[in-house]
């Protein structure tokens, strides 16, 4: 289930809004929905895009939870799944080749802790067997045999996917999806949040010299999609850093630091007013490379211009034109550089 809280907003622990970064209204109930079941044992299940930060919600709740052991987090995707029952389980020696000793797993290392099992989803199903065994019964089993072993952990696990899908499909057993989502916790995109966006720009600085974004600048940054989501902003972040430092950032910055491969020679870039499919064939093999991107931007931007002229200036024809949101058009129009003049609005 979906857990929607009622409590107040000064009733958000502190240390949660030290580690969850953002005022907007969908971050403040997803904050009190985590103070509300953090000191709770049950199981929780956090799900949101890639880069969302997923992980950071299963610190919060770790945090909150008052248990004294560890917080243990593992990937459960990036192990190969020849080895993710050991890894979870422990083994003892001589349970197979190259099993010289005993190792404890990571579900006996999260005793009197938090047990994190990023991308669940990714789980071989006879492995999901075995974990569901151990969250019913409160013990492991090592491979290789021994005697079970007790453990004490609360467990919160995320993912990007629809279990709900994969349990349809046979991808994931509707009793352990029952088992880890006593309550489900949903982690918005980026772009359903985009207030928090100089916020968030500002904890990253900790340490170091702020951003100096224009009102351009900060425009350009609300108007981008943010597929990566926080984890993209992060990016964005670090190469502006490099390439602005103490500089005031306009829409044109704002652009550059988005984009990881730099070109350097915009100038180079050729004028595709009268360019056909025969002339850029002719300047692929002249130049062996073009920017791509520079191009589909001059592209854009024509386009744009295009839009305007035919409706004399109005931004909010010229995106109905574009099938664009009359913001986005904006956004996208102080991106490339081209002014937003008052009377066109």
């Amino acid at each position: 289930m979906t857990f929607q809280s009622t409590l107040p907003f000064h009733m958000i622990d502190p240390r949660l809004d030290a580690m969850l970064v953002g005022n907007s209204a969908i971050m403040v109930n997803l904050k009190q929905m985590i103070t509300a079941i953090g000191a709770s044992e049950a199981a929780v299940l956090v799900t949101g895009a890639t880069g969302t930060g997923k992980d950071v919600v299963a610190r919060g709740l770790h945090l909150l939870s008052g248990r004294k052991g560890a917080f243990v987090a593992v990937n459960c995707g990036a192990i190969p799944h020849d080895l993710i029952e050991a890894e979870l389980f422990g083994h003892e020696k001589g349970a197979f080749t190259g099993a010289q000793g005993q190792r404890i797993g990571l579900l006996e290392q999260a005793d009197r802790g938090t047990l994190f099992l990023d991308e669940i989803g990714e789980m071989p199903l006879n492995v999901q067997v075995k974990l569901l065994r151990a969250l019913e019964t409160r013990s492991v089993q090592r491979v290789g045999g021994g005697a079970p072993v007790k453990v004490d952990f609360r467990l919160v696990s995320a993912t990007h996917r629809d279990l709900k899908t994969d349990v349809a499909a046979g991808r994931f057993r509707a009793d352990l999806l029952f088992r880890i989502e006593v309550f489900g916790l949903a982690v918005p995109p980026l772009s359903a949040r985009r207030e928090d966006i100089a916020a968030i720009l500002a904890m990253m600085a900790q340490g170091s010299t702020p951003l100096m974004l224009s009102e351009q600048a900060l425009t350009a940054l609300m108007a981008y999609d943010w597929p990566g989501n926080v984890r993209e902003l992060r990016n964005f972040h670090d190469r502006a850093q490099v390439l602005f430092g103490k500089r005031l950032m306009d829409a044109a910055a704002v652009a550059m630091a988005l984009t990881p491969h730099l070109s350097m020679t915009p100038a180079a870039v050729p004028d595709l007013d009268d360019t056909n499919t025969h002339d850029l064939h002719a300047l692929l093999s002249e130049r062996k490379s073009l920017d791509a991107k520079a191009m589909l931007r001059k592209v854009e931007a024509r386009l744009i211009d295009a839009a305007l002229d035919l409706a004399d200036g109005c931004v909010t024809e010229a995106a109905r034109m574009l099938r664009l949101k009359r913001t986005t058009l904006i956004g996208r129009m102080q991106v490339l550089g081209l002014e937003v003049v008052r009377e066109r609005v």
